[in-house]
């Protein structure tokens, strides 16, 4: 995969042809992405204007949600309780497993910085919507070739829906990388999603209460730490 071939063509052409929605949450939370391929403002809302990539992760009790309808921009999520999304590299963006409920749900997505040098391909934001009070702590992990444990990031995304107006923030450093020492040397390294350092990535998704998380991916480069 090379960062050429995430082309703005290709971005809204996985938009236009999948659509996602939810009756568990508000119709004004739920994005149509098809209607989102010409550029939009961003009105305040602390996300960029443009084209974008939106995926939505519901919170249910359901522990079989109905997927009538589902064509790639929603994960169903427990609601209290955890799920891994596991992550799969690809030139494109989709839902590949949209069930969490049982354990595990699985999104492919382009490699974000393929040289390492902290200037992403894309970035990433995100926000709490859906009724007031809940929170999600999402944690980027996956696994370690050499001892075949598990590496989670000391970078997490945390979103809490607090009551009025929520805004986006640019979570492309927690979402997008793993920031761990893998040598031992006392000093912290970071590792992009798909670098060969490891394997398996996957999303570790911790939900208490909290309805939908947002995300939106854009093309455009974030420089991380």
């Amino acid at each position: 995969m090379h960062p050429t071939s995430f082309s703005v063509a290709a971005l809204a052409f996985a938009m236009i042809s999948t659509v996602g929605c939810s009756a568990e949450i508000a119709d004004s939370d739920i994005e149509m992405e098809g209607e989102v391929g010409v550029a939009e403002q961003a009105a305040g809302n602390g996300a960029p204007s443009g084209a974008h990539y939106g995926l939505n992760i519901i919170g249910t009790t359901d522990k079989n949600p109905d997927m009538t309808g589902n064509d790639g921009h929603r994960i169903f999520a427990p609601m209290t309780g955890s799920t891994k999304i596991l992550l799969k590299e690809s030139d494109d963006f989709a839902v590949i497993d949209a069930n969490g409920t049982d354990g595990s749900a699985s999104f492919c997505l382009p490699n974000p910085d393929p040289d390492n040098d902290g200037t992403t391909a894309y970035s990433v934001y995100a926000r709490a919507l859906g009724t007031p009070g809940g929170s999600s702590t999402t944690t980027t992990c996956a696994t370690d070739v050499t001892t075949g444990e598990y590496v989670c990031s000391t970078k997490q995304m945390i979103l809490v829906r607090n009551k009025g107006k929520q805004s986006f923030d640019n979570v492309s450093a927690e979402l997008l990388y793993i920031y761990a020492d893998l040598d031992g040397d006392g000093v912290e390294e970071r590792y992009p999603l798909f670098d060969d350092s490891l394997q398996d990535y996957f999303w570790q998704y911790d939900n208490k209460g909290l309805r939908l998380a947002q995300l939106r991916f854009y093309q455009h480069a974030t420089t991380v730490p």
